[in-house]
């Protein structure tokens, strides 16, 4: 295997993952819920750097969504910098970090501040159990089967935010498993059906600029996706709330621009004005949702991508990634350029 093939046999081989991330949540989840109930937290904060980050995004909003509870998303090196301003001593506070390798600086560096300035325990998110991070936290889920030989994130990221998902059901009293058993099965049957279209738009080099576009939960992901396209093919990506396109960005779409648009069913009367905008200035508009009712038919630089699992946001969401990945490596790829290692020719 070549190197610039380990990101994309990374990025294939998620349903594997999932499912070892699946099993994980099926053995410690009744623990991790015990935890919770016990402890009565009264806020959730999720901290991680770069790509887990927008992971720690995905789950704050996920978590709010489904307990109610104030739920934020915050970079570690905002904590590590500014303690005392975030963490608050009188407030039961639930800290979960992601970090893939748990050896990032500013990561360690929060949970260590938090014992000093907070009060209430650490979760620790990882793929790497055996690392500093993990020995910093009360509780960790591993999955150490989502370890990459790429520096780009791919497979540790989606397995990692699948973890955060399945908190957030856990954290509701809902059974975890039964809504997300089904994402593997669902992932493998959009690579088959969309290999095409992915080979398609990641030759496309008439593409000069990215925007990813998604709200609520989706938007952790549209940074990730951002971050992605970025690092490895060099070509300037953005990430915007699907509604913010319209007070701004759409300034800078031109026919040279492919817009993803993560989006959510009940939301796309809103969300469609910013996808018509960008196919009115000429953009390639690629529309990802889950029912195939509600997507535009295909042609005229419109590709829609129908999810069709049926599932609510919280158990379907990182279903919109995978494909984007594909597009983003084969882009590098496309470019003379080595996806496993950002910045450098293959």
């Amino acid at each position: 295997m070549t190197a610039t093939t380990h990101t994309l046999t990374e990025i294939l081989s998620q349903p594997a993952i999932w499912r070892d991330a699946l099993e994980l949540i099926d053995r410690r989840g009744p623990q991790i819920r015990a935890i919770w109930e016990e402890r009565r937290f009264e806020q959730v904060i999720l901290t991680g750097c770069g790509s887990t980050y927008y992971a720690a995004l995905v789950g704050a909003a996920l978590i709010q969504q489904t307990t109610g509870l104030p739920c934020r998303a915050l970079s570690a090196s905002e904590l590590m910098l500014f303690p005392r301003r975030e963490f608050a001593p009188q407030r039961p506070t639930l800290l979960i970090t992601v970090s893939r390798e748990g050896k990032t600086r500013e990561t360690i560096e929060a949970a260590r501040l938090f014992r000093v300035h907070g009060q209430g325990m650490t979760l620790a998110v990882t793929c790497t159990g055996e690392s500093v991070l993990a020995q910093e936290a009360d509780a960790v889920l591993t999955i150490d089967t989502a370890r990459e030989v790429s520096r780009a994130q791919t497979r540790s990221f989606s397995s990692m935010t699948l973890t955060l998902q399945a908190l957030a059901l856990l954290f509701a009293g809902q059974d975890a498993l039964e809504p997300l058993a089904a994402l593997p099965a669902h992932l493998e049957r959009l690579v088959a059906r969309y290999t095409p279209l992915v080979a398609e738009l990641g030759a496309d080099l008439h593409v000069e600029r990215f925007l990813f576009l998604g709200s609520g939960p989706l938007y952790g992901l549209a940074c990730e996706a951002a971050l992605k396209a970025l690092e490895t093919t060099l070509v300037p990506a953005l990430a915007f709330h699907t509604l913010e396109y319209l007070h701004g960005p759409k300034y800078i779409v031109t026919e040279r621009t492919l817009v993803a648009g993560l989006l959510t069913d009940e939301l796309l009367p809103e969300e469609r004005r910013a996808m018509d905008d960008a196919h009115q200035r000429g953009a390639t508009c690629l529309w990802i949702s889950d029912r195939p009712g509600d997507l535009p038919a295909a042609g005229e630089r419109r590709f829609p991508i129908a999810l069709e699992t049926g599932l609510p946001i919280e158990a379907r969401a990182i279903l919109y990634l995978p494909l984007l990945q594909q597009i983003i490596c084969r882009q590098s790829m496309a470019r003379g350029l080595n996806p496993d290692l950002p910045g450098q020719r293959a």
